[in-house]
């Protein structure tokens, strides 16, 4: 029988074969196959808000030696445990052992400690950095959706919770009401959002019994030229909103410590229950929380607008508040406007809430204030990256952001992480989540579940002894 093969003269058999391929193709065709079925997949899908090359292997220090907890690794691993419902490190050595099973790799140690050794490596500023530039970019895709043409960053405290080391309790101290051994340290945040988007574009940590003026006066290289802080009666502050003028920021608050200016004593009348006002300058007290050397140099008043906003919806605690703002042109910023802006910073709340309840930043786990330094800013990443996916599939719903679920989004990230799988899918899945609108709402604050019987912990652990039929006992409703 004939071959059909055509064999040309001058051609050697080689020639027609396929070209071999070298060591080095074969190897980086194995290490895309690898990147493809691991954690580097969560890498891929938010390349274009954490790039790689910010996270490369160092040529000297930390990270700069071939270990298989590389930076680019352990960031991934982090990213992946913040992301995860049981949030342990053991989950993050499990991944990894899977994986590494599954490739006919020899299975590494179920000890968690090369990762929490890895995990420690990771640079403080590189974080806080890569932290601030998810929120940046976040907030510059959202340029259109700005109040006014003008950028509305809300700002808000809470307090979390850690571990009850030496070393944590020396950072932040538990309540002094508490025995030691029976406490946990607690701490105080004070964060600035991005109203637009929800994106954290800055934050500050300090003790449980510090103010949130003084962590916000280390935030004021957050604000630009032409940016409209708002906030609640705690950031209502003479010598706040003059600084803030200073640098070109306008600000929102709710009146407090200070009694309403009367109609009559108003410099005008700029309609029903709206008056420019003049404010005096508090006088010098050495308890003030700045030098005198800044209070002399504050004016003796500032020109501020008065809006008293009265509350008919039903379900609200407030009857009414009294609004203080830098924005005194009525033409631009009526008050209706001004009292549905004030009305939208309830959204911080909800900010926190999906940090501290849906991704479990109440509780933190790391023992060490490193450690609670660095997943406080690996909470803001992944929570800026949540963020990026709920624009996105908003802007393919053409709805507001606050329309899609946090948790919906977080959900399927949590199962779309490990598919190689395009953003499409990942979007249309999101976006086909998005909560119904219910305006006027109530739900009464109360809890159903009861607790259980068990005693409180009024001494150490180890001095505790429990209560006889502790069936008979009831405790505490909180």
């Amino acid at each position: 029988m004939p071959t059909p093969t055509l064999y040309l003269p001058g051609f050697h058999l080689q020639t027609l074969r396929r070209t071999p391929r070298s060591a080095r193709q074969k190897w980086a065709d194995e290490r895309a196959r690898i990147k493809a079925h691991s954690l580097h997949v969560l890498g891929a899908r938010f390349e274009r808000l954490i790039p790689s090359r910010q996270l490369s292997q160092q040529s000297s220090g930390r990270f700069s030696r071939r270990r298989f907890f590389s930076q680019e690794n352990t960031f991934w691993a982090f990213f992946s445990q913040i992301l995860d419902a049981d949030g342990g490190c053991r989950e993050v050595v499990r991944k990894i052992q899977a994986h590494a099973v599954a490739k006919g790799w020899p299975m590494p140690s179920s000890s968690t400690s090369a990762y929490c050794q890895a995990r420690a490596k990771l640079d403080e500023s590189m974080l806080a950095g890569i932290a601030t530039q998810t929120g940046a970019q976040l907030e510059h895709l959202a340029r259109a959706a700005r109040w006014k043409q003008r950028r509305v960053i809300v700002v808000d405290g809470s307090g979390i919770s850690m571990p009850d080391t030496p070393a944590n309790q020396a950072q932040w101290p538990q309540s002094a009401s508490q025995k030691p051994g029976c406490g946990f340290p607690q701490a105080r945040i004070c964060a600035c959002f991005c109203l637009a988007t929800g994106a954290v574009l800055s934050h500050r940590l300090g003790h449980r019994k510090q103010q949130e003026l003084p962590l916000l006066r280390a935030q004021w290289a957050t604000f630009k030229r032409d940016d409209i802080l708002l906030g609640d009666k705690g950031f209502c502050s003479y010598y706040d909103v003059w600084q803030l003028a200073q640098r070109g920021v306008d600000s929102v608050f709710t009146l407090a410590r200070r009694t309403p200016v009367s109609a009559s004593n108003a410099q005008a009348v700029l309609g029903d229950n709206d008056l420019l006002i003049e404010w005096p300058k508090p006088p010098w007290n050495p308890r003030l929380s700045y030098s005198r050397a800044e209070w002399q140099a504050m004016p003796a008043q500032l020109t501020l607008r008065q809006i008293r906003v009265d509350v008919t919806t039903p379900g609200f605690r407030t009857r009414g508040y009294t609004l203080i703002t830098t924005l005194t042109d009525p033409t631009i910023y009526s008050a209706a406007d001004l009292a549905d802006l004030y009305y939208r910073r309830w959204q911080v709340e909800l900010f926190f809430r999906d940090l501290k309840t849906t991704m479990g930043m109440d509780i933190l786990r790391c023992r060490t204030p490193a450690g609670v330094r660095n997943e406080i800013r690996m909470h803001w990443i992944v929570y800026n990256a949540l963020r990026l996916l709920m624009w996105e599939a908003a802007q393919s719903k053409n709805a507001p952001p606050a329309r899609v679920s946090f948790k919906a989004t977080l959900q399927a990230l949590r199962q779309w992480a490990p598919q190689k799988m395009g953003d499409h899918s990942l979007i249309e899945a999101i976006a086909d989540a998005c909560v119904i609108p219910r305006p006027g709402r109530r739900e009464p604050r109360c809890v159903k579940r009861r607790p259980k019987p068990f005693a409180l912990l009024t001494r150490p652990r180890h001095e505790m002894e429990e209560i006889p039929h502790r069936s008979r006992y009831r405790a505490k409703q909180p």
